[in-house]
């Protein structure tokens, strides 16, 4: 399966973010990938209000966002703010494209490093997988690449591939703890590890948001036994990797970490 990291950085105008899913999902289809992947918070840029432009998953920016992948026919996972309760949002990945349609809301809200995600956003309770041409994936956003648990419950799924992506805290270490975090969790899972972040802003020349979370870069594709197949530096950037799912039943034969763990 040949797929695409979208490396992008996201800012305020909803409409200007919709246009950087169209040109990279075009480069993506034109390279020859089934599927993208573009970061958290792609429909905007954390550092900037939610609540006013959190729409359903049948509204207009996620009918766009699948409208593109209709066009395409490439398969799109995108970040976007849903409706919550108690006039939160809820951190939403849409998955659209042909044959496929499903969303997952964050799990683990990121209540760290100064910043207050809970403040503002209502937790998911629920892992989610879905299937794109008889390869299974399972999803997971940012904060939630730090519980191994919720990776192996989707590698228990079926999933040979986790998805994960992210709007990175920037800060001392936080870069190599994001480089670290994804690596171990591909081997915790026997997966393929699919960790797609926004860029860096400063990359391009914009100036910090605060204590929000707007994007270290660092995106990468990592093999079931933590080789980086794909690793990106802070810039915008698409990133084409071919992934043999086939891999991961011959690496937990060799490895099963799944089969030998126990609960405690």
């Amino acid at each position: 399966m040949r797929l695409a990291v979208a490396q992008i950085i996201t800012g305020a105008d909803l409409a200007a973010n919709l246009e950087l899913i169209r040109d990279y999902a075009t480069r993506a289809k034109a390279a020859g990938a089934e599927l993208v992947v573009f970061p958290e918070a792609a429909m905007r840029a954390f550092g900037n209000s939610l609540k006013d432009i959190a729409e359903p998953l049948d509204g207009p920016w996620a009918a766009a966002v699948r409208s593109i992948a209709q066009e395409l026919d490439i398969a799109v996972v995108a970040g976007m703010f849903t409706p919550g309760d108690g006039g939160r949002v809820r951190n939403t990945l849409l998955v659209t494209g042909p044959g496929v349609e499903t969303s997952y809301d964050k799990i683990h809200l990121f209540d760290a490093f100064g910043f207050a995600e809970s403040d503002t956003v209502d937790a998911g309770t629920a892992p989610v997988t879905f299937e794109v041409n008889g390869t299974t994936f399972g999803l997971a956003t940012c904060y939630d690449v730090r519980f191994p648990a919720l990776f192996t419950a989707n590698a228990k799924a079926g999933a040979q591939v986790n998805i994960v992506c992210a709007s990175w805290g920037a800060g001392e270490g936080k870069a190599e703890q994001w480089d670290l975090l994804v690596r171990a969790r591909a081997l915790d899972s026997t997966t393929f590890v699919v960790a797609c972040g926004q860029g860096d802003p400063a990359s391009v020349g914009i100036a910090s948001a605060g204590k929000a979370p707007t994007g270290v870069g660092h995106s990468a594709v990592i093999s079931p036994l933590g080789a980086a197949l794909v690793a990106l530096g802070g810039e915008p950037e698409l990133a084409v990797v071919d992934i043999d799912p086939a891999v991961v039943a011959e690496v937990r034969v060799q490895l099963p970490v799944l089969a030998n763990a126990r609960t405690f």
